[in-house]
């Protein structure tokens, strides 16, 4: 397909995004849905967008998971909000020094691969600066939702901020990107700043 920047797909972060955070979660009974999840996934598909997630899941290289795990609770995630057109999972650690682990591109530019597309035509969704980072290296669009662990400084360092998943697919189909505008109507949203002590929050 050629480099038109026509949005052609949708990927996003996992935890914290799509279902709920469980850390280092390996148990399909602990998934559930984001609030609006199921909403905005309906929207994307119905429009005829592709969707993927891309994930971080630093729990296998920590010993914590395995991948059988990663995949169990990923085949929930399906389960409960539809399947999705790919899957880039990255289990390395912070120290492995690998190219798909968020902020790196690589798990995104990996999804447009696999979905024949290029990166400007995807968007990326997630909760948290790598995720914002990892998108504009790979050269796509991206929008922060932030949950209770996105710190201030990233919400402010995003261009784009929506205030919960059906905002951001607004903005996505829309085609509206006013960074201002969301980014006040976020910064009014019940957020506590800060993150858990210990938390590695990309996972």
């Amino acid at each position: 397909m050629g480099g038109t920047g026509t949005l052609k797909a949708v990927l996003f972060d996992r935890d914290g995004t799509l279902v709920v955070d469980v850390p280092y979660n390996g148990d399909p009974q602990l998934v559930r849905p984001m609030d609006g999840a199921r909403a905005a996934l309906l929207k994307i598909r119905g429009s005829g967008l592709a969707t993927g997630v891309v994930s971080n899941q630093s729990g296998v290289a920590r010993g914590l998971l395995t991948m059988d795990q990663v995949e169990s609770v990923n085949r929930q995630v399906e389960t409960v909000l539809g399947p999705f057109d790919v899957w880039e999972i990255c289990p390395h650690g912070p120290e492995d020094g690998c190219e798909c682990r968020k902020p790196a591109p690589g798990m995104i530019l990996a999804a447009c691969q696999t979905l024949g597309i290029m990166p400007n035509e995807a968007a990326f969704i997630g909760d948290i600066g790598a995720d914002v980072q990892a998108a504009t290296a790979a050269g796509s669009r991206s929008v922060l939702v932030p949950t209770p662990v996105t710190r201030q400084e990233e919400i402010d360092a995003a261009e784009v901020v929506a205030l919960d998943l059906g905002h951001a697919v607004e903005l996505l189909l829309g085609g509206r990107f006013a960074p201002a505008e969301s980014a006040e109507s976020a910064e009014s949203a019940k957020r506590p700043a800060g993150r858990a002590a210990g938390q590695d929050p990309s996972a």
